[in-house]
């Protein structure tokens, strides 16, 4: 009897064990708040590129006057009042099952001009607040570490 008295405190210790050791980062909706998050906030308003590191190299300037729009139905719109270029954004998740904004990609395409195609990337995100999104991507080519930051206007 004492014997099976203590069988049932191990396996009752063992059960609590287990419980405690399981938890909700299983739950893949705090993977889609994010992804959502990031959508929703740069939905909101234009933006402007504040920084473009092109692997040590600082070429902010070839968007200064630009503002960008991610628009709709995917569709990112970059405009300084003379000149409208067009491309498409999304973010997507790389891993559903982490919540982590790091496993989220900010997809830039454009076609043209030269120096919009160098923005051209599925981009990590390093950051993000409601007023300013900082982009890393790694080249698997050159190995250099290319930065970009918009904030919202």
């Amino acid at each position: 009897m004492k014997k099976l008295k203590i069988l049932m405190l191990l396996y009752l210790v063992f059960l609590v064990n287990v419980a405690s050791m399981c938890s909700n980062d299983d739950d893949n909706s705090s993977s889609s708040v994010n992804q959502t998050t990031v959508v929703n906030t740069v939905s909101s308003g234009t933006w402007r590129i504040t920084l473009y590191n092109d692997s040590g190299t600082i070429k902010t300037n070839q968007f200064t006057g630009y503002n960008f729009t991610f628009g709709p139905s995917n569709v990112l719109t970059a405009t300084n009042g003379t000149q409208t270029y067009t491309g498409v954004w999304s973010v997507t998740d790389s891993n559903s099952n982490d919540d982590s904004l790091d496993d989220l990609d900010f997809n830039i395409a454009f076609t043209a001009p030269a120096n919009f195609l160098e923005i051209t990337d599925d981009w990590d995100i390093q950051s993000r607040t409601d007023t300013k999104i900082e982009l890393i991507d790694v080249s698997g080519g050159n190995g250099g570490t290319d930065y970009l930051t918009f904030e919202k206007n």
